[in-house]
């Protein structure tokens, strides 16, 4: 018999109905009908090619067919819940892979990361720069994006989409720095053009010029003096989504993670 086509829900139906020797028992220990359950013992009993149970007046009886493969099936049964268990214990380690862009890593997340570890002794981390990295193949637990919201993957919004135009404290020039992920003002032509927002945050704070940036993004170093708000915060369309799978974003490490990061 292939693996791929054994009856797992109906050897589960028979493992129930074979120590309760009842099928009503059985059907309310997995909350079904006892109707179901003759359906799925007579499903069973069609694809074995053998009859597991018989009624006698003193009620149900498994035939010496259907009581010669209990032992092995429950054992079977034992080793799926070990074998569960062990995937839920690897998913609730204490190791984090995460991706994120670099210049937000930088400024924003590996300051909270440091004190998430202060909290949880003995975490480790791996970080990946492409924050786009396909999540099986990079083995990823959550991605941070700057989108305009989740698209297919759970996630949650790190703070709201806003935006902000800065520069060096006390600059007082006009020139503009471009970058490919928030357009200029109309009108306004670029006079340094780089790759991404850490860059352009860099430019900025340096003095070649003004940027649009992230509020989240350039919030701490308003608050350290390193670069000032000249327009905004203004309602964005992007902002900084912590994002994963269904099945990451159901793992007790990556709630803990998230829990923190959005406190």
């Amino acid at each position: 018999m292939k693996r791929t086509h054994l009856p797992l829900n109906a050897l589960r139906v028979y493992d129930a109905a074979a120590r309760h020797l009842s099928f009503t028992r059985a059907a309310d220990e997995l909350a079904v009908t006892p109707a179901a359950v003759g359906q799925q013992i007579r499903a069973l009993e069609d694809h074995l090619g053998t009859v597991l149970f018989r009624r006698t007046s003193k009620g149900l009886e498994l035939t010496e067919e259907g009581a010669s493969g209990l032992d092995a099936l429950r054992e079977g049964f034992l080793k799926f819940e070990e074998s569960v268990q062990n995937m839920q214990a690897g998913q609730a380690s204490d190791r984090y892979t995460i991706a994120a862009p670099r210049e937000f890593y930088a400024q924003w997340l590996a300051p909270r990361l440091a004190a998430f570890r202060e909290q949880s002794p003995g975490v480790h981390y791996s970080l990946v720069e492409n924050e786009n990295a396909d999540f099986t193949e990079a083995n990823l637990d959550v991605a941070i994006r700057l989108v305009d919201g989740p698209g297919d993957l759970e996630g949650v919004e790190l703070a709201p989409a806003r935006r902000v135009v800065v520069a060096e404290p006390g600059y007082e020039g006009d020139d503009w720095i471009d970058w490919p992920g928030a357009p200029l003002p109309e009108g306004v032509k670029a006079t340094v053009q780089v790759g991404n927002a850490g860059q352009a945050l860099s430019s900025a704070i340096s003095g070649l010029g003004k940027a649009v940036l992230p509020y989240l993004l350039v919030e701490e170093s308003i608050e350290a003096g390193k670069a000032e708000i000249l327009e905004g915060p203004d309602e964005g369309r992007r902002a900084y989504w912590l994002v994963a799978p269904l099945p990451q974003w159901r793992q007790k490490k990556v709630k803990a993670l998230i829990a923190f990061l959005t406190s």
